[in-house]
C-alpha cells in the first residue's frame, strides 16, 4: 500500500538568488527514497528544479487524522495511455486518502491498463459523506 508524504526541496543558494522559494509537494510513494524520487520528477517538469541544482530541505511522511472514519475522496488525475494524454476525475470510498490512492492504482491498471509510472496524481480531496450515489463499483463498504 502507498504512504503519503510530504517532500520540501528547493534549488541551492546562488548569488543571483540567495534564498530560493521552497516548494511543498504531497506525493504518494512505497517510500521515503521513492518519494524523493518523484519530487525531482515533478520538480524538473514544473519548475525547471534538477537534482544537481537542489536540495531537499524535508521529507515527513503524513498520517490521517482520524483513520477509523470511512470517507469519499475524489482524486483528479492524468494517465498517459496508447492513444495520448488523459485526464480524469474518480471517486473512491476508503478509511485514509492513501489507501483511496493505491486503490486508484489498482483500478486505473485494471481497467484502463495504465502502469504506475504513467499515472500523476494532481490532486485528492475528501468530499462529503452523501449517499452512494456519486459513486461507482467502488461504492461498497
Amino acid at each position: 500500500m502507498l504512504k503519503e508524504y510530504n517532500v520540501v526541496g528547493r534549488a541551492y543558494p546562488s548569488e543571483k538568488v540567495p534564498t530560493p522559494a521552497l516548494y511543498r509537494m504531497r506525493i504518494f510513494a512505497n517510500d521515503e527514497v521513492v518519494a524523493k524520487s518523484r519530487f525531482w520528477y515533478f520538480a524538473k517538469k514544473l519548475k525547471k528544479i534538477k537534482k544537481t541544482n537542489g536540495e531537499i530541505v524535508c521529507c515527513q511522511r503524513r498520517y490521517e487524522k482520524r483513520p477509523l472514519q470511512i470517507k469519499n475522496f475524489g482524486i483528479w488525475l492524468r494517465y498517459d495511455s496508447r492513444s495520448g494524454t488523459h485526464n480524469m476525475y474518480r471517486e473512491y470510498r476508503d478509511l485514509t486518502t492513501a489507501a483511496a490512492v493505491t486503490q486508484c492504482y489498482r483500478d486505473m491498471g485494471a481497467r484502463h491498463r495504465a502502469r504506475a509510472h504513467s499515472i500523476q496524481i494532481i490532486r485528492v480531496e475528501s468530499s462529503p459523506m452523501r449517499s452512494a450515489g456519486g459513486l461507482t463499483s467502488s461504492s461498497s463498504m
